[in-house]
């Protein structure tokens, strides 16, 4: 089910309707709530340099805001996970062409409540044997028997994520495959709100979400056979904290590009890329990443 911005949709629609209220121009972004906070930390900084602009978000997840971006109806398209292959059938059934920028990187962090004091570390298999679609885990202790007998209740991302998308492809061995006995929510606030509230609750969502909720929730160590990994900044861009390292992406329709806003918009985030991270509590894109970012940016521009 979609989440949106309604507050910020809604003004954008009542904007369009006036013509702009005295020549201002908006710009429609959704999609993924990893990639969200990023895109709307970005707008506010470029407000302030250019007040005649307005940038909404909105959080339909990766899935949802493709949907919405391939259908016409925004000029940017947040994901967490690269577009798919019916995705990319269903913008050239209609006729929209993008551009996929890298914007900043992320460590899907799988978090436990602060009571949890047992579960410091987990194994790949041990995630998987909680998450596989036929688990039969309902326990702390069916997960080590070692762990005391308190009953384990997940919250995680809606099947619209990305972050559903790329966790199950990880932990489980098949995208989209998971048990669905548990809280999903496309909204990562829920997830914070339930895994806070649960002294026998695990959840997964984006590195920015636990940077912002430290007082509330606890990350687990993974362990993918090298010995556990925290997640962090550095553990994400040198590629140690594995398997659950991944860019993010703004997907820009190469129409839209033709709007001096959107293009000034894009080419600012790219400029300002680490600082925005470091603001909106994000791992920076590496070097690497904003040189082609910018490439495939001036390229589409062109176009």
């Amino acid at each position: 089910m979609r989440t949106a911005l309604v507050i910020g949709l809604l003004a954008a629609v009542l904007a369009s309707g006036c013509g702009g209220g005295g020549g201002g121009q908006t710009i429609l972004a959704d999609g993924s709530s990893t990639v969200g906070p990023f895109t709307t930390r970005a707008a506010e900084s470029f407000k302030q340099e250019n007040s005649g602009v307005d940038v909404t978000v909105g959080i339909s997840g990766t899935g949802g805001g493709f949907e919405r971006f391939c259908a016409g109806e925004t000029d940017l398209s947040n994901a967490s996970r690269p577009i798919e292959e019916d995705e990319q059938q269903l913008c050239a059934d209609a006729g929209v062409e993008y551009v996929e920028l890298p914007v900043a990187n992320d460590a899907l962090t799988v978090v436990v409540n602060p009571a949890n004091d047992w579960a410091t570390c987990l194994t790949v298999e041990q995630l998987r044997s909680i998450w596989e679609p036929r688990s039969t885990v309902k326990s702390w202790r069916d997960v080590d028997a070692s762990f005391p007998n308190e009953p384990l209740r997940l919250y995680g991302p809606g099947t619209d994520s990305g972050t559903f998308d790329y966790f199950t492809g990880e932990i489980v061995g098949e995208e989209g495959e998971s048990r669905t006995d548990y809280q999903a929510s496309e909204d990562d606030n829920v997830i914070v709100e339930g895994v806070s509230g649960d002294n026998g609750a695990l959840g997964y969502f984006g590195f920015s979400y636990y940077e912002g909720n430290q007082d509330r929730v606890k990350a687990v160590e993974v362990d993918d056979g090298s010995g556990c990994i925290a997640p962090s900044a550095q553990a994400a861009q040198d590629g140690t904290y594995t398997p659950l390292s991944r860019p993010l992406f703004v997907y820009a329709k190469t129409s839209s590009l033709q709007r001096s806003e959107v293009a000034e918009f894009l080419r600012y985030m790219l400029d300002n890329g680490a600082e925005i991270a470091e603001q909106a509590q994000f791992v920076p894109a590496t070097s690497e990443q904003l040189t082609d970012a910018n490439a495939r940016l001036d390229a589409a521009i062109g176009q």
